[in-house]
């Protein structure tokens, strides 16, 4: 089985939703999280005003949430991906079957993301529109940018996903066909 083509065809699946994940964490998610960092704390110690101030407390947070995951998502990958190889050489079924359900995990999961950056849209609209302080204005610009950010982010992410998991699907599907036959 794992010289045939499913086979391959799935390890090549593999390979992209894995590379896929390490290039977003390290190339795009740690670096624009060390920037917003670093624009936060410039616009608490350089831009008086509490409309700096809002601006920087969610870019300061979110700078070091996403610093945090581009680094964790961006460096355990590899081994992760190499753990999920081994074991699908190893013992191809109950492997397909266990980063199938850990798949099917992650995709149900996609609506709460949706929903957290849309409450994040919506409420810096109505921090923005809806109020005259010049600090709720800031957090409300703030938390729409992050809301882009997030929505970008998770559309990537959901999109590797389901080749992924359509690929597991389908392996999953040939092996039960192969043990079948050779019943």
């Amino acid at each position: 089985m794992i010289g045939s083509t499913p086979y391959l065809d799935l390890l090549d699946a593999t390979q992209v939703y894995f590379q896929g994940e390490k290039i977003e964490a390290l190339v795009f998610i740690l670096p624009l999280g060390l920037l917003s960092m670093v624009f936060g704390a410039w616009l608490l110690t350089d831009q008086p005003g509490q409309f700096a101030k809002g601006v920087a407390i969610p870019f300061l947070l979110m700078g070091m949430l996403m610093t945090t995951v581009g680094s964790v998502v961006g460096f355990r990958t590899p081994a992760q991906m190499a753990g999920v190889v081994q074991a699908m050489q190893a013992e191809t079924p109950t492997a397909v079957q266990a980063e199938t359900d850990r798949m099917l995990k992650v995709n149900q999961a996609w609506p709460m993301y949706l929903g957290i950056w849309a409450m994040f849209g919506v409420v810096g609209l109505v921090l923005r529109f809806a109020l005259s302080t010049d600090f709720f204005q800031g957090l409300g610009i703030a938390l729409v940018f992050f809301a882009g950010i997030g929505l970008l982010i998770d559309g990537f992410a959901e999109r590797r996903t389901h080749p992924y998991t359509d690929a597991l699907k389908m392996h999953a599907v040939t092996l039960d066909t192969a043990l079948t036959q050779l019943k």
